[in-house]
């Protein structure tokens, strides 16, 4: 993952085969969310702003930024769904509530651009 970041000549001199490699993550990437819609139902927000977010927290390097991406959205679901279920006076959907907790933070990374946790 790392390596696709990189520009294509540089990718290559590294010994990357980019067409290959770019293939394998983008049906990696559609089957994973293809699976986890037809399971969950879609919930908007989560995959445009976590991913924002952790790498925003751990820097860019794949090896941190992706595990912190796949718990941070968990956390931020779970949250999300206790708060729908708990707090409030009747049950309200799921994706309602990530919409307007995602709207929020985009604004807010939108906002502040200093904020770094790297390990």
């Amino acid at each position: 993952m790392n390596l696709l970041t990189l520009s294509d000549e540089s990718a290559i001199s590294l010994g990357s085969r980019l067409g290959r490699e770019r293939s394998l993550v983008l049906i990696g990437a559609v089957v994973a969310v293809a699976a986890v819609t037809a399971v969950g139902g879609i919930v908007g927000w989560v995959g445009l702003i976590i991913p924002h977010v952790a790498r925003r927290l751990f820097g860019a390097n794949a090896t941190y930024a992706l595990p912190a991406a796949i718990l941070t959205g968990g956390i931020f679901v779970l949250v999300c769904d206790t708060v729908a279920r708990a707090l409030l006076g009747g049950e309200i959907p799921l994706g309602v509530l990530t919409s307007f907790l995602g709207a929020l933070g985009f604004a807010l990374l939108m906002m502040h651009t200093g904020l770094r946790l790297r390990p």
